[in-house]
């Protein structure tokens, strides 16, 4: 179920989405699906910082995400979803979801943008790539990141020293960590 409020061309800028299997609704405000249950904070709150190490070009992340064609969707996790628009220009046909990005992201048509207490949402095995910022590099959403990667598909880590199980190690370094789902 989606009831709009307000819409800029085919985006969704205020509303409610409906989840079909758990019967809640969630608030659409800026453009940003606001998946904490039961919280009536703003969207932006619950969002986290910018700082962190800087980033590396997106013609980098493109190499390591291993990417050819258009289709399918990226998932950006924490801070890692500023690179959702430099991706784009790189990677046309490629849908780009942010999850917990930076306050100051604006919603883009190819980058959807969504706050979650602890879930990507996203189906298992459904992203063609997933990209997890330094600020979500830990257990609960390197779990996720696994969790919603197509088999055989890149994972890439800000931070050098992840091993998600389930993911096999192709490169480290220069800040960045490199994996194939199995």
């Amino acid at each position: 179920m989606l009831s709009t409020g307000e819409m800029l061309g085919r985006s969704v800028r205020t509303g409610m989405v409906g989840c079909p299997v758990c019967r809640r609704e969630f608030r659409i405000a800026k453009g940003i699906i606001d998946f904490r249950s039961g919280e009536r904070q703003a969207v932006a709150d619950g969002t986290v910082p910018a700082a962190g190490p800087p980033l590396p070009a997106p013609h980098i992340l493109q190499a390591l995400l291993d990417l050819s064609g258009p289709g399918g969707i990226v998932a950006l996790v924490g801070r890692a979803a500023r690179y959702g628009e430099g991706l784009a220009e790189l990677m046309a046909g490629i849908h780009f979801v942010g999850v917990n990005g930076p306050v100051d992201l604006v919603e883009l048509p190819v980058l959807s943008l969504a706050v979650a207490p602890d879930q990507i949402p996203l189906r298992d095995a459904s992203a063609r790539g997933v990209v997890v910022g330094a600020d979500a590099a830990h257990g609960p959403w390197l779990g996720e990141a696994v969790r919603v990667l197509l088999r055989g598909r890149r994972l890439v880590i800000e931070g050098e020293h992840a091993d998600p199980p389930g993911v096999t190690r192709r490169a480290a370094g220069d800040g960045l960590w490199v994996g194939e789902k199995a």
